[in-house]
């Protein structure tokens, strides 16, 4: 398959010399430890409280957000299972049939308090209860040491936070431009120079583009850890402008990769018809060359322009992206105006010279920085709506606290 299949191999290569495995499996083997030993301590009448490291162990995760969320999960879901026992314990005691009532009525239980993926603990809280003689013991014992390590998992992680993943996310992103990048390179490269394309060639680039859906999955995975990792994290200043900014620029870039298989279908559909001569006269040919390396440096631009932390990295990306821009629309142009000469004289699939140059303007105006700059205030702008609806006394208090109403504008987006 040839280089520009998707930025797939480079964000797999970015995860691997990124996540700090070892340190993640430290920070996991010290939470569990730490809980059992005070587990012991708390309840020393327990001979193996082996449910707080348990606890411990699925709380915490990579990032703080996950972390609180996941023990706050991880606790609903015990103390849901350990009521539903006592509760059938007090009217039925134990039974093969009171067994399947108790699990039944656990897992619909954890259905409505919405423990998401502990909804099994739910029941396997209710069983261990259940299956006890000192039914009240037990289940105070069970919940205090969940309890125990949720605390330690959720302390742990705000004493010593986790890292922050937006570099991780940015590489990804990166990545993915990249790919893109060499496709569209790749691309213009068989227009011009192989004149002739014929249709398996194209089918091929056709399923190369289809197959950036996959990186993008990938790069969404990458992205959303970043997400997490910067809500409530103390280290963190202007989270939700740093999350904004890297979603609204995988969301274009994910247009782009869109009109890019679009774009590959029309050639394809071109070459289908043109079996026996080449897809565009020579001139014309030359011309789209230099639009498709246009909008290959523009992609890859863009990328870096929303993933830099730098202001006089951003700058130049911008620059670098807008001259891109301009030039590409100024090919684009001359390959129009050469396009409707070629048609007037052969009047043939005219309407996949319109449908290309559609995909080209398509592209070139999803990068563009005015509309980039609109997106991100608008996104910005509905944000903050949802805040203020759901939280107006927290939103005006944060307001009072910085004495200004909004958070400034990353680098490269004007106001």
């Amino acid at each position: 398959m040839p280089e520009a299949v998707s930025a797939t191999p480079v964000i797999k290569l970015v995860r691997r010399t990124t996540e700090p495995v070892a340190a993640q499996t430290l920070r996991s083997t010290a939470a569990a430890v730490i809980s059992y030993v005070v587990a012991l301590q708390v309840l020393p009448s327990q001979p193996a409280p082996l449910t707080a490291p348990l606890t411990a162990l699925l709380v915490v995760q990579v990032t703080l957000y996950a972390t609180l969320t996941t023990g706050i999960r991880r606790v609903n879901s015990v103390v849901a299972g350990v009521l539903v026992a006592i509760g059938f314990t007090a009217l039925v005691g134990l039974t093969w049939w009171s067994l399947g009532l108790t699990i039944f009525a656990s897992l619909i239980v954890g259905h409505l308090v919405r423990v998401s993926e502990f909804v099994p603990e739910v029941a396997i809280s209710a069983m261990l209860v259940l299956g006890v003689t000192q039914v009240g013991s037990a289940a105070w014992h069970r919940v205090l040491e969940t309890l125990i390590g949720a605390g330690v998992g959720m302390l742990f992680n705000l004493l010593l936070a986790p890292p922050v993943w937006v570099q991780s996310a940015g590489a990804s992103i990166e990545g993915l431009a990249g790919g893109m990048g060499r496709m569209l390179r790749t691309m213009g490269d068989d227009i011009a120079g192989l004149g002739h394309v014929p249709v398996a060639h194209a089918a091929a680039r056709l399923h190369e583009a289809r197959r950036l859906d996959h990186a993008i999955v990938e790069v969404d995975a990458s992205l959303r850890q970043a997400e997490d990792s910067l809500r409530l994290n103390p280290r963190v200043r202007q989270g939700l402008l740093a999350r904004v900014v890297l979603r609204t620029g995988l969301d274009t870039l994910e247009i782009c990769a869109v009109v890019l298989r679009v774009l590959s279908r029309t050639l394809t559909d071109l070459a289908k018809f043109r079996t026996d001569e080449t897809l565009f006269p020579t001139d014309v040919a030359a011309l789209l060359r230099e639009v498709f390396g246009h909008m290959a440096r523009a992609v890859e631009s863009f990328a870096r322009l929303i993933t830099t932390q730098v202001a006089a990295s951003a700058e130049d990306a911008e620059a670098r992206l807008t001259e891109a821009l301009a030039a590409g629309r100024e090919a684009r142009n001359r390959v129009a105006d050469l396009l409707l000469e070629d048609v007037q004289e052969h009047p043939r699939q005219w309407q996949l010279h319109g449908a290309l140059l559609s995909e080209i303007d398509r592209i070139l105006d999803e990068l563009d920085v005015d509309q980039r700059t609109e997106r991100l205030t608008e996104e910005l702008d509905r944000r903050a709506a949802e805040l203020g609806e759901r939280h107006p006394r927290l939103v005006a208090l944060s307001r009072r606290l910085r004495g200004t109403g909004a958070e400034p504008p990353p680098p490269g987006v004007e106001t």
